[in-house]
């Protein structure tokens, strides 16, 4: 997983955003969350014009379309530039995402969300993004990653 994760993400391999999404659209059927719309966690503005695409939004808009659900890339926005979270500790990283994200209420009010990311170490990037999405209205906000990073140093 780590080596298709950073094909995606650092050698611009996109093709496996499909591929990934594949077996990832069966779990989630048999999960059977009442997922309505999907919401990649955003880039910042930094990040994003360096790669030139959000790595999760290539996994997160074919598991919608598998789904059947509705895919909604602009939902959530980062409203401030973070750190990278590499080699910050727990409190760090939960220090560094409050308030890094607002919601759109017009897409998300009322619906429950499926807040989905490529790797959760500590949670605080999909806390941050849920507190927003449940600020903005969402009925409800199911988290999903591809991958759960092994602890290490304290995390």
């Amino acid at each position: 997983m780590r080596s298709a994760l950073h094909r995606l993400k650092y050698r611009r391999n996109v093709a496996l955003g499909d591929a990934l999404a594949r077996p990832l659209a069966d779990f989630c059927r048999r999960l059977d969350w009442p997922v309505q719309v999907v919401v990649p966690v955003p880039l910042g503005k930094e990040r994003l014009h360096e790669r030139g695409y959000n790595q999760v939004g290539l996994i997160a808009m074919p598991l919608a379309a598998l789904n059947r659900w509705r895919y909604a890339p602009r939902a959530l926005s980062r409203v401030r530039e973070t750190k990278s979270q590499v080699g910050l500790s727990a409190f760090e990283r939960q220090e560094n995402m409050q308030g890094a994200f607002r919601a759109d209420p017009h897409l998300v009010g009322g619906y429950t969300v499926l807040l989905m990311d490529d790797v959760a170490t500590t949670g605080a990037t999909l806390s941050a993004g849920a507190e927003a999405l449940l600020s903005a209205g969402a009925e409800a906000v199911f988290a999903l990653t591809l991958a759960r990073a092994l602890p290490r140093h304290g995390l």
